[in-house]
Order: structure tokens, then sequence, then C-alpha cells
């Protein structure tokens, strides 16, 4: 077995990275014109190496250089002795160590020293892989449009499922930024002790709040002072010779002058000027004059209060919004803009949430859900299904229900839930956030066998992984679940703050935000076809202690990796059902 830096966590980009340069040897510091010029166009080092996931390829190999990879670099596609010399002794910080590798009819495959794998990554408890691969810095805020007086303030009630979906959104965005180092602070904040925070608490949503009586009204002051005395503000002869030459905008005559009559002197801001003038990329060309209203205002506000609080110079609004409102949050931008803020404005939009064949508010849908919770429960559980520890189970479960159906899908594109009795939570089953909680659960309950075999002294107590023969886990499902899941997590991680910082592509931002519910489903899936298979606590015998020693530590870092993944979605554990 190979020993490995402790102190280098093993990392699944850097090891394909290795890979690729060893296979291309010099060839990487070829020009690109001489590339161009020969019988073959080399690929990009990235594209070289693919990393297997397939319960069945990883039977037999972890990474694969495909044969059509394989063409373009040499000659009918024979690596070089010297070449794959340079692919077999691969070694270095965070690199995966390579155990063997041979050419098949599919291309180059290697295998990982999996011991080697499973006690660098297990014998220190995993800790490393459990957060992202490096820290950042700044200041983030999570701006929800859903969330403003417009001009009311919003409830349960008024609430829209889309705009649910935004605030779900948001409260995840947070958890993630914070992982990685930023700062995150919320825009608005409401008032405390209202419906809508209740509501909101019983999704495990800890918005910030501030005294009903709280105003901000010195604030708003500022910010109508500064729109008035902007540089992009319209002036009355400006807007009659815009008018007088045909521009201004669509819409019939008679309608048009009974609106300019009704907000005669009022705020008028060009937000094309301000976008063209100041570099804006990507925003809506067909922003113009905007009427600067009161909840405009009172928005602008909140912004100026929420990046007060930043310990930076600038900071990033990230304005998570619903595709519906997304061209009015972008008028709110400019504006902003136009105000004299400079700070950074991203947009994070998402798609609608259909319901077919019914129509329903968030509070609708999370009572709905809530008790076909209960129900599904009592069916499973019986008379047990009462008192506080069941309320607080049913929440939890209902709240991982509403946020895996509605943050699962790309957050681009639509949603739609089948709000129907019979499509309704069940506790069986791969179905989202009740599977992934159950499964979480499991773990627990194994880990409790184990404590109360150990008080009636039928086991020891674990011993430390460095004392441990890793060598012993030989069960497919045991390197799948530390190869796919617990290794790649980290990088998982860092994807986040990665997209924020990318610069292309102008205001809208995309984010993996899906990501997070699919890596729980999927290991999820996995946990439980592997749990189902192999009987972890075995017979009390000395001769079989190292193997279920070695499963325990494996088991242990899963439960872990559940926690980390669960709390950046604000769940917390489910420890027994």
């Amino acid at each position: 077995m190979e020993n490995i830096e402790e102190s280098s966590p093993l990392r699944i980009t850097p090891t394909v990275r290795a890979l690729s340069s060893a296979l291309r040897g010099k060839r990487e510091n070829v020009p690109v014109s001489s590339q161009l010029n020969g019988d073959r166009i080399f690929p990009e080092p990235e594209k070289l190496w693919f990393k297997e996931s397939s319960a069945k390829n990883l039977r037999n190999r972890d990474f694969l250089s495909p044969t059509t990879m394989l063409n373009t670099l040499y000659a009918d596609g024979q690596v070089p002795p010297a070449v794959m010399s340079r692919v077999l002794s691969l070694r270095g910080s965070g690199i995966l160590p390579v155990a063997g590798g041979e050419v098949m009819g599919e291309g180059l495959r290697v295998r990982v020293d999996r011991a080697a794998a499973f006690k660098a990554v297990l014998a220190d408890g995993a800790t490393e892989y459990l957060k992202p691969s490096s820290q950042k810095q700044g200041c983030v805020v999570l701006n929800c449009p859903a969330l403003h007086p417009k001009p009311n303030t919003p409830t349960p009630e008024t609430l829209t499922l889309g705009q649910l979906r935004t605030v779900l959104l948001a409260d995840h965005m947070g958890a993630l930024l914070r992982r990685q180092g930023f700062a995150v602070s919320y825009c608005p904040t409401l008032p405390e002790d209202s419906d809508f925070v209740t509501f909101l608490r019983a999704l495990g949503i800890d918005w910030p709040t501030a005294p009903a009586n709280c105003t901000n009204e010195e604030r708003e002051e500022k910010i109508q002072e500064a729109l008035e005395n902007s540089p992009y503000r319209e002036r009355e002869t400006e807007r009659g010779r815009r008018t007088s030459g045909g521009g201004g905008g669509g819409g019939g005559g008679g309608g048009r002058k009974a609106e300019e009559g009704e907000n005669e002197g009022a705020l008028r801001v060009n937000l094309k000027r301000v976008f063209q003038e100041e570099g804006l990329l990507g925003y809506d060309p067909s922003l113009g004059t905007c009427i600067v209203h009161r909840d405009s205002v009172s928005h602008l506000a909140q912004l100026d209060r929420a990046t007060a609080d930043c310990t930076v110079a600038m900071a990033t609004a990230l304005h998570v919004t619903s595709c519906q409102d997304e061209f009015r949050q972008q008028q709110i931008a400019v504006l902003w803009r136009a105000s004299g803020a400079t700070h950074t404005q991203r947009h994070l939009v998402c798609g609608p949430v259909k319901t077919p064949g019914s129509h329903l508010t968030a509070a609708q849908y999370l009572q709905l859900r809530r008790g076909q919770m209960k129900e599904a429960s009592e069916m499973k559980y019986g008379d047990q299904v009462e008192g506080q520890t069941w309320d607080d189970i049913i929440r939890v479960m209902t709240s991982a229900t509403v946020r895996f159906e509605l943050l699962s899908t790309v957050h681009t594109s639509p949603v739609t839930l089948d709000l129907q009795r019979e499509g309704g939570v069940s506790t069986k089953g791969p179905r989202g956030g009740v599977f992934v909680m159950y499964n979480c659960a499991r773990l627990h309950t194994l880990f409790d066998s184990y404590e109360r075999g150990v008080e009636k002294g039928l086991y020891p107590e674990i011993p430390e992984g460095s004392q441990l023969d890793f060598s012993a886990l030989k069960e497919e499902g045991e390197w799948l679940l530390l190869f796919n899941y617990l290794i790649p997590f980290s990088e998982l991680l860092d994807q986040s703050g990665q997209a924020l910082d990318c610069e292309r592509g102008g205001a809208r931002v995309n984010i993996k935000s899906e990501q997070i519910c699919k890596f729980l489903v999927s290991l999820s899936k996995d946990f439980s076809s592997y749990y189902n298979r192999v009987h972890v606590l075995g017979e009390p015998l000395p001769h079989l202690f190292n193997q279920m020693f070695c499963r325990l530590h494996l088991l242990r870092a899963l439960r872990e990796l559940y926690h980390s993944a669960l709390d950046t979605l604000n769940l917390p554990p489910i420890r027994q059902l």
C-alpha cells in the first residue's frame, strides 16, 4: 500500500489534470500553430480522461482515456512505454495513487490503489472532505424580491409557488456561500413575530427580522435625493423632446396621455442610459425610462442597509428572482446603480412552478404536504405518531419534501408539481427529500445498535483508522461510496462560489444549485443498495473485527457527509424513524 501525504486531501480534478499531463507529455507545450499544421490536432487536457462513476465500469477501471483520444495523440492509438510508465507511476499532492493500467478496446484504463485511498480519506475521519477545498473572501447580499412590499408586505397566503422557490433558493445559496467563507447577509429584513416569519421558520428558514415599528426613512430619503440628483434623471425638457420625436415606448395615444397626466411631475430615470454608459452587460435592451415609485425607493433602501453591514468595500448583490419578476428586478438593479451604488450585481433567475389541474398558494402547498406527510407516517408507524417528537419529525420531513421538490431542478427550468393525493409524499422509494432523510436516519440507527453492542460487551470500541487494514473493503459498493461521494463532495461545494466569481455572461448568473439535492438522492440510492446487501455489524468474532471497523469508519464518514450536505439545505438530520 502506498503512503499518501496526510495533509493533501485526494481530489478528482487534480488527478485528472495529472493524468492528462502524464499522457500528453511535452505535447502540451507545443505551440498551437504547430499542432494545427501536423496530421493530428491534440485535444484539450480536460478532455483526455473521464472519471468513471457507474458500478459496472468501476469493476475494472476508475479513469478512462478513450480510444478516440489516444488516436489523436499517438499513431494507431499505441501508447509508448515511456508514457505508460509515467501514467502508472503517477504520484503527487492531492492525486489519487495509481495501482495499474492497461490499454483495452475502449481505451487506456487506470485503476486506483483503493486500499491506499480508503486509508488516506478515512484514517483521520474524512473531515477535510466535508468542506470546500479552499476558503474565499468577500461579502454577498442575497436579495429576494418576492419578500419586498409591492406595496403591501407579502403573506403566506399571497406568496406564489414560484416566489417560494426563489426564497428557498436564496436560503440554500446563503448556506453554500457561507461554507465557502463568504460573509452573507439577506435582504429585506422582515417584521418580527409576523405570520410570514412563522411560515418561513416552519420550512427551516431563519430570515433576518426587525421590530415591526422599525423604519428605514432616513435611508429612503437619502436614496430619493440621490436619484433626484442623478445624471440619469430625465428632465421634463428631455422627455418632451423624446416624446415629440416619437420615442418613449408604445401604447395608445389617449391611454398614454392619461397616464402621463396621472404621473405628471413624477421622478423619472433613464435606465437605458445607465446600463449603456456604465457598461452593464446582459440587461434587457427594452429597459427605458422608469418612474420612481415609493416601493422602489424602499427596495433600494433595504439593499443599501444590507450592504452597509458588509465588512468589505465592494459587495456582490445576488438578486434571486422568478422569471416573471426578472424585468422588474432589472429595473431595480439599474435604478440602484443610478443612485450611485457601485456594488456588483448578479441575477439568479428561477423558472416557473406549474401545478396542472390546481392552483395553490405557498401556504396551501405547505399545508397539503404536511398533511400528506403525517398521513404517510401514520400508515407506516401507527399510533406511535404523536407528541412533540413526531411533530418535529413531520415538520422536518415536510420541509425536506418541499425543498427537494423545488430545488432538485435546474433553477432556470420549470418545476411541475403533482399535488394530487396519490402523487404526494411517501416514506418508501427514492422520492427525494423523504428518501434522503430516511437513509440518514438508518445510519444513526446503525451506530445506535453498535453502541448498544459495545455496552453489552459484544464489540470493542472502534480503533483509530491508522490501526486498520483497509484492504478489507472489497465490496464494490464501498468503493462506489468513497469514489463517487466522499472524495468529490469538497469540489461540489466549491462550484457556487466559482460561478459567482465568473465575470462572463453579464447580469445573469447560472449556478448548479440543483446539484446538492441530486447528490443526496444519488448517494441515498447507492447507500440503500449497499446497506440492504451487506451486513455491517457481524458476529462478535475477533477475526471479523477489522473488516467491521473499516466499514464503520466508512459509514461514520458517510453519516457526517449527510450532515454536511443537509446543512447546506438548512435541514437537521433525523436521527431515528
